[in-house]
């Protein structure tokens, strides 16, 4: 309850930074225009981030007949979470990773790249699709959506007073412009990343519990830490800013995360599911259907 709690004060304070930074830059006006422009975002991302994100990564979908064993593993983990079956998209690339994505349980997608596939144990992948359903369970992947939404909508915003001029009546006056056009933009940035820090100690929580095995989970994130920084994953590098849907940073390889984190350190993860695996409640867990 306490990460729930965290998110939205964060959401909060990213709507509140969105319509000041509007203020400053616009006055009442600029402040109504930040509102209706975030919100026209959200709704053609509510709708449609979901196709774009596949369609980036080059996703294909696949079943029963052309992957069977991976949409076999899906429909046990979904039914042991008590989800609806997603639609399930494989990814060609040889970088071990994962993402969710979709506004709701109902209309939810997990995507695995072929790499995850070979590399991983199927235990170990079942420890992370089991932790991409947490997301779809959270509803992780809408507030994503939005986070990132805002945080580019507060980037627009600071290149339009560059070109404008911002509202140099504001109490601040032309200083607060400038502060607005630097600040805002590495504000939104260092909210979203927060949220998204945030929600990947949840879905690894809620992730173990659902496949039953926290050190199968555990175990595979340390497997794909260690071949993310060794193995390029270029439709991410091209697409940045799908970064933080993944398990692990695919950027790795060429650090562009140095001074921005969209992930826990994975030693930090890792250290929790070993320990919520030593906990009796866990260690009594049932083995999943693919020990």
């Amino acid at each position: 309850m306490a990460g729930y709690m965290k998110t939205a004060v964060l959401l909060a304070g990213m709507t509140a930074l969105f319509l000041g930074a509007g203020f400053l830059l616009g006055g009442q006006s600029g402040m109504m225009i930040a509102l209706l422009v975030a919100l026209g975002m959200n709704a053609f991302a509510y709708w449609n981030s979901g196709k774009m994100v596949l369609r980036m990564h080059n996703a294909r979908e696949v079943d029963a007949r052309t992957a069977p064993e991976f949409h076999g593993m899906m429909r046990q983990l979904s039914e042991r979470a008590g989800l609806p079956m997603p639609r399930v998209f494989l990814i060609e690339t040889d970088q071990p990773n994962a993402f969710a994505t979709g506004r709701n349980p109902e209309n939810a997608a997990v995507a695995a790249t072929t790499g995850l596939l070979r590399r991983l144990s199927s235990e170990e992948v079942a420890g992370v699709m089991a932790h991409e359903l947490a997301h779809v369970k959270n509803r992780d992947t809408l507030i994503m959506t939005v986070t990132a939404t805002l945080a580019g909508a507060l980037s627009m915003l600071a290149n339009f007073a560059i070109f404008f001029g911002g509202n140099r009546n504001n109490p601040m006056g032309f200083v607060g412009v400038i502060l607005t056009m630097i600040l805002a933009p590495i504000a939104a940035m260092v909210v979203q990343m927060a949220i998204s820090r945030g929600r990947e100690y949840e879905a690894d929580r809620i992730g173990a519990e659902i496949c039953g095995k926290p050190l199968w989970l555990a175990a595979a994130l340390e497997k794909i830490d260690a071949f993310s920084r060794r193995i390029d994953y270029h439709a991410a590098e091209r697409n940045p800013a799908t970064a933080h849907m993944f398990i692990i940073n695919p950027l790795h390889a060429h650090k562009v995360d140095s001074l921005f984190s969209t992930h826990p350190k994975t030693a930090n993860r890792v250290a929790r599911l070993r320990e919520m695996a030593g906990a009796p409640s866990a260690a009594a867990q049932p083995a999943g259907p693919w020990g």
